[in-house]
């Protein structure tokens, strides 16, 4: 059954205010034959997943950061900056995998292309570690796949356009910024190496498959000969990604590192993170008596006034 949500009139939204579940009955249908075929296509706004880069970047034949680099554009998730990544598109706002008779890139398309009539919600309580997932109606006004005869379950209609696989593999990754969104000011805000990691193990798994053979990562986490066989393949290193991202910023140990590491590293980096930390101080200082000054040259010329 749909959960009817209360949401105020002036939010106007192509997004039907109910929540489905899996066995929530739907009337749609997308294909050649509806009027508004590619229209959705024409007026592209796709945010891309970690495993839609690699469906993707396979398809084309080219390494992540090619891809990144040629089909995607950047974009700031929350205030914070954690990067986010979307589908590049011409200047008409089209996807440049468009064509005439459809998708050129069909067997491969992203997640929220397979979507496409209905959204993903992702939903962790507050006193719960599981996030839940439900998905809602979003009803444009050129589409026309609401208006056809086929009717089917949500769950008929992700098996048919094959979203299953698609969030298995998101899942941990979107319970990730999930667990950063509800830790919050919490945590602080990641530093600017650490989105760096974000960044790769999360989009561009070629430059991260670098990282974890090198030399200075094996100096810090003990990473055995099978594990580094297994990274052949992108899904299985995709998610020692995740893993990694879960213990760098959440400090959740599941890779194990060699004995005294960490310590050893601060020693060999203290002074430079020391400096950095005084810099950051000064700057704060320096910040606070320009905002006093403007405070006061505020308060004078009020008096002159």
């Amino acid at each position: 059954m749909a959960e009817k949500l209360d949401i105020p009139e002036e939010f106007h939204s192509t997004l039907v205010p109910e929540l489905l579940t899996d066995d929530t009955t739907i009337q749609f249908d997308c294909h050649p034959g509806v009027s508004c075929f590619n229209i959705c296509c024409k007026a592209a706004d796709v945010t891309l997943a970690p495993y839609d880069i690699l469906r993707l970047k396979k398809r084309l034949g080219m390494t992540s950061s090619e891809f990144l680099d040629k089909h995607t554009v950047p974009f700031e998730v929350d205030g914070q900056g954690l990067p986010g990544i979307k589908l590049r598109t011409d200047d008409n706002k089209t996807c440049l995998f468009v064509r005439e008779e459809g998708c050129s890139v069909y067997e491969d398309r992203p997640a929220a292309c397979r979507y496409y009539g209905l959204g993903l919600l992702s939903h962790r309580a507050a006193d719960s570690s599981q996030d839940v997932q439900f998905y809602f109606r979003n009803k444009e006004a050129h589409c026309q796949g609401w208006n056809t005869e086929k009717v089917m379950t949500v769950r008929d209609y992700r098996a048919a356009q094959g979203v299953p696989e698609y969030d298995e593999i998101n899942r941990e990754w979107m319970q990730l910024m999930l667990k950063k969104k509800s830790a919050g000011p919490a945590i602080g805000k990641p530093d600017p190496l650490s989105y760096q990691l974000y960044f790769m193990a999360s989009f561009d798994i070629d430059r991260f498959r670098r990282f974890v053979e090198s030399p200075a990562f094996s100096k810090v986490y003990v990473i055995s000969e099978e594990m580094r066989h297994e990274w052949q393949d992108d899904v299985v290193l995709q998610r020692f990604g995740f893993r990694l991202l879960r213990q760098v910023l959440f400090d959740e140990q599941t890779i194990p590192t060699h004995e005294n590491i960490l310590e050893k590293r601060w020693e060999e980096r203290k002074d430079i993170i020391e400096l950095r930390h005084k810099a950051a101080v000064d700057l704060h200082l320096q910040r606070a008596e320009a905002e006093r000054k403007a405070a006061l040259d505020v308060s004078d010329d009020g008096a002159s006034a």
